[in-house]
């Protein structure tokens, strides 16, 4: 582990902020999940349980949960115990921006696409690979799962206009 200037000077969120923000942001998405689960019904129909009845049931479970972790932090002090430095975020930071918009384009351009454009951009900026090795990965790991997913399992993957346009 690198120990730069900003990491010797600490800083960065405490173990109990996190934990607090987590729990919540988890209890935010499992209202969301008991609150659609009601919309479309959560009991028994003739044909069997309603669209809604496992989401609820497992969302309640997921609420009780964050509540159980919610109240357990409070309970204990973290004795000013930090999460991790702003310098560690910053490097989850430089993985997750990138990931993320990963999988926002890919309804858009298509897996194969974003793949390569993703593992272009992680090789050259984590690794320092020069251009060829990165062209030949970035390239060839797509057409490897084109060929894997696609016409070895029968399992198509969302195609992006240059597949389309290319007739795969």
């Amino acid at each position: 582990m690198s120990h730069n200037a900003e990491d010797a000077a600490g800083g960065g969120p405490s173990q109990r902020s996190a934990e607090l923000g987590v729990a919540v942001l988890i209890a935010i998405i499992a209202i969301i999940g008991v609150i659609g689960s009601l919309k479309v019904g959560i009991g028994w129909a003739a044909e069997g349980p309603r669209a809604g009845f496992f989401p609820f049931y497992i969302s309640v479970i997921i609420l009780i949960s964050c509540a159980v972790n919610i109240a357990s932090t409070l309970k204990h002090s973290d004795a000013g115990a930090t999460f991790a430095t702003w310098g560690q975020l910053g490097k989850v930071m430089q993985v997750l921006v990138p990931t993320a918009i990963y999988a926002l384009v890919v309804p858009y351009i298509g897996i194969y696409v974003a793949s390569a454009l993703l593992i272009a951009l992680f090789m050259r900026w984590f690794g320092r690979y020069n251009w060829a090795v990165i062209a030949a990965i970035a390239v060839g790991l797509p057409i490897l799962t084109f060929v894997t997913f696609e016409i070895w399992f029968l399992v198509p993957l969302p195609k992006g206009p240059l597949e389309v346009a290319l007739g795969f």
